[in-house]
């Protein structure tokens, strides 16, 4: 695989194809990640949940971010590395700039931010002073006690169409990525539709355009899997041949399913 850049994704979406992400929290699965040619590794805050054992990514810390991300970027040189700015890390624009020069000092190539249309003027600012910027709308898990849980969003006619709207105002804005997450299938489909940019879904149906898991729960690793997740290290004789297998799935449009889709 080539080094994945801002601009081979927008390539890949304009002609119709798919592309992997999935997280990473150490620099011995970034290694496999990269040798499976993922394109995009994560740095999630789901490393609260999953490593830390966390009942939310709440707790997680700057600093926190910054260390895992300082050993992802030590397994990979191919795969494009963004990272989750963790909770109230960006509730100001100063906040933004601050922090997100932490993670891209540590080694991150692009920064990911929870929100909807509040988070404009800071996308804007961090582009501008060349940090690109993911958004990310849905279930937002940083807002977890907001929303009342973990529980699909935009079943909605007027939710969906406001989604749209303020995903469509992040691009606006300087975004060059949009995950979308728990959501309808109709919904991400119409996402990637209304968005020039790259659409990144984690159980938001398969028409969006790119998909991400986490890794524990893709490896069938972690406490309960989610619904919109499968466990590819099952029919697998190592990590390394689960992780290539996903990558593949994605790719070929057999990955997720029907059964891993909200309606």
């Amino acid at each position: 695989m080539k080094t994945t850049t801002i601009s081979s994704l927008q390539a890949m979406k304009t002609a119709g194809d798919k592309f992997a992400a999935i997280t990473a929290y150490d620099y011995t699965f970034a290694k496999l990640i990269e040798a499976a040619d993922i394109e995009v590794t994560l740095v999630g805050d789901s490393l609260g949940n999953v490593t830390q054992g966390r009942d939310s990514t709440i707790p997680v810390t700057i600093d926190e971010m910054a260390y895992h991300t300082e050993a992802v970027k030590r397994g990979n040189s191919r795969s494009l590395l963004m990272t989750d700015m963790p909770f109230m890390s960006y509730a100001t624009e100063t906040q933004a700039l601050d922090n997100a020069a932490i993670l891209m000092r540590a080694g991150a190539q692009m920064v990911k931010l929870e929100g909807g249309e509040w988070l404009a003027d800071s996308i804007y600012m961090l582009t501008e002073r060349g940090i690109p910027v993911c958004g990310h709308v849905g279930l937002t898990p940083q807002s977890v006690h907001k929303l009342g849980g973990y529980k699909v969003q935009g079943k909605e006619d007027e939710a969906a169409a406001q989604m749209i709207m303020e995903a469509k105002v992040l691009e606006e804005a300087g975004a060059d990525l949009i995950v979308v997450e728990c959501v309808p299938s109709s919904l991400g489909r119409d996402l990637s539709q209304a968005l020039s940019i790259p659409v990144i879904g984690i159980g938001a149906g398969p028409d969006t355009d790119a998909q991400v898991l986490v890794l524990y729960d893709m490896i069938g690793i972690s406490q309960r899997l989610p619904k919109f997740s499968r466990d590819f290290l099952e029919p697998a004789s190592s990590i390394q041949e689960a992780i290539t297998a996903y990558g593949a799935a994605v790719r070929n449009r057999q990955f997720p399913a029907p059964e891993h889709c909200f309606k």
